[in-house]
């Protein structure tokens, strides 16, 4: 008696899932130890937040206020982001500072500092300061207090010393020069920015969002209450690259020597520019375009295994009703 042969698609329904589990860890493996070009599609969102930070650069009476709300659960979305705004408020000469509500965020924090900081040489209190961690329960009354004098709000920073007599502080009064504040969270914890330091003192607010908070923020951008916004490792991976194709932006000089060159913002540029990841020397600089490459090859061997799946069932059912 001739053996029944089997189709593709019956091979396909009876694989083991261990082999599924495979495929998928090394797809996602892989991108992260062999990173790889990819098209990244800049957002209105992201070059909103991108442009309003950029038009501070070089300006003493302009600043950034980078609040962290999350904790580590988060950080592979929300760390990214950090560093690149970081680097392009330190490449660009402007004053920002960093604060914290939630002690788990204390560290990371530190360690987003820690990480920007590499191959710049700036002074904390002159280009930059740490107020550190600050008691949930003052949130609000502080978040208000800023808005009239941010020395008399946040009285010392993260070092003890008296934020008034720093030198940063010259020219650094209320929100009025702290221009943005932009809030990195997984949760709802950004609102409070734009409950009362948008709506009472006029602030620019911005929010570095996980992915699946993106969606409950739109409506603050389509509202024009939000400057913009970064939404999962999409937006991180997007600031990144404006930060490589704009601030850190370097050029030959006439001895052939690479010097740094920023250049103004242009869709024209974005969209002809193409950065090779192997040139960007230092991985943290790259993060969440590699997490972005992992991610769409794992994404697309979910859709085939999904597509396959189905295929399969259909054709075992069909030929089961032949059978019948």
């Amino acid at each position: 008696m001739a053996e029944k042969k089997i189709s593709f698609y019956e091979r396909m329904q009876a694989l083991d899932r261990r082999y599924i589990f495979l495929v998928v860890a090394l797809a996602i493996i892989i991108p992260f130890l062999i990173p790889f070009n990819s098209k990244t599609y800049v957002t209105e969102p992201s070059e909103n937040i991108y442009k309003k930070i950029d038009s501070f650069a070089g300006r003493k009476d302009r600043a950034v206020l980078l609040s962290f709300t999350h904790d580590a659960s988060t950080m592979a979305e929300l760390f990214p982001m950090e560093v690149a705004i970081l680097r392009h408020c330190f490449e660009r000469n402007i004053p920002v500072f960093t604060i914290c509500f939630l002690p788990q965020a204390k560290p990371l924090m530190d360690y987003a500092l820690q990480v920007a900081k590499e191959g710049y040489e700036v002074q904390s209190g002159i280009d930059y300061v740490n107020f550190g961690y600050k008691p949930w329960a003052i949130f609000v009354p502080l978040l208000l207090k800023m808005g009239d004098d941010i020395a008399d709000a946040v009285e010392t920073d993260d070092e003890g010393r008296i934020v008034k007599n720093l030198e940063i502080m010259k020219e650094i009064k209320n929100y009025n020069e702290m221009n943005l504040i932009v809030d990195f969270s997984g949760s709802a914890a950004g609102l409070r920015w734009i409950t009362y330091a948008r709506a009472k003192f006029g602030a620019n607010v911005a929010l570095g969002v996980t992915a699946v908070m993106a969606a409950d923020n739109y409506i603050y951008l389509q509202s024009g209450q939000l400057t913009g916004m970064l939404g999962g490792l999409k937006g991180a991976a997007e600031y990144e690259k404006l930060v490589d194709v704009f601030a850190t932006y370097k050029e030959l000089d006439e001895n052939g020597i690479l010097k740094p060159a920023p250049r103004e913002f242009s869709k024209e540029i974005i969209k002809e520019s193409w950065i090779k990841m192997s040139d960007i020397k230092n991985r943290q600089h790259k993060t969440a375009r590699i997490g972005m490459n992992a991610q769409t090859v794992a994404h697309i061997m979910i859709i085939v295994f999904i597509v396959l799946g189905n295929i399969g069932y259909f054709v075992s059912k069909r030929k089961t009703k032949k059978v019948s």
